[in-house]
């Protein structure tokens, strides 16, 4: 202990339930613990924008587009094209694949939504995606680069 420094006495009986005072003088005590809700990478106002997006997008194409936010694995494209297979309609599906973690963003087309997205304008998709998520804007790239895509494939063809 430190010359001139000052400990105060605590009255053990005032301590709290769980709480006592140990020999060197310190309170020590015993809380519940209770679980924190998990942190989500989105704000409710965040995931609402993020579901109109690709309700809008699959609306206006007619394709099925859909985002993976997680980790992909050592292969980001090769787990991309697993969960690009495992979509209702594979052939009319747009994947859009981000795992932050491994600073990979995968785009998958399936055979119909490949004829009407060019590589080259998933590209430029992932440019302005991959701009937003460096800044720690995830959800506004994801939605930036929702509405390149769309564009790119433009209207639905009428049957």
């Amino acid at each position: 202990m430190a010359t001139g420094s000052h400990v105060a006495k605590v009255d053990p009986g005032s301590l709290p339930l769980g709480a006592v005072v140990t020999n060197s003088g310190r309170v020590s005590a015993a809380k519940m613990y209770e679980p924190q809700a998990p942190s989500l990478p989105f704000t409710p106002v965040q995931l609402a924008s993020l579901d109109e997006a690709l309700t809008l997008a699959s609306r206006t194409t007619g394709l099925d587009f859909s985002v993976y936010l997680g980790e992909l694995g050592s292969d980001t494209r090769a787990r991309a094209e697993e969960l690009h297979a495992a979509t209702p309609r594979p052939s009319h599906a747009v994947l859009v694949a981000v795992s932050p973690g491994e600073r990979a963003v995968e785009i998958v087309t399936g055979e119909e939504s490949h004829r009407r997205l060019a590589d080259r304008g998933a590209k430029l998709a992932v440019m302005s995606m991959v701009a937003s998520f460096k800044e720690g804007d995830i959800a506004g790239g994801l939605l930036s680069g929702l509405r390149m895509l769309t564009d790119q494939a433009g209207s639905a063809p009428r049957s």
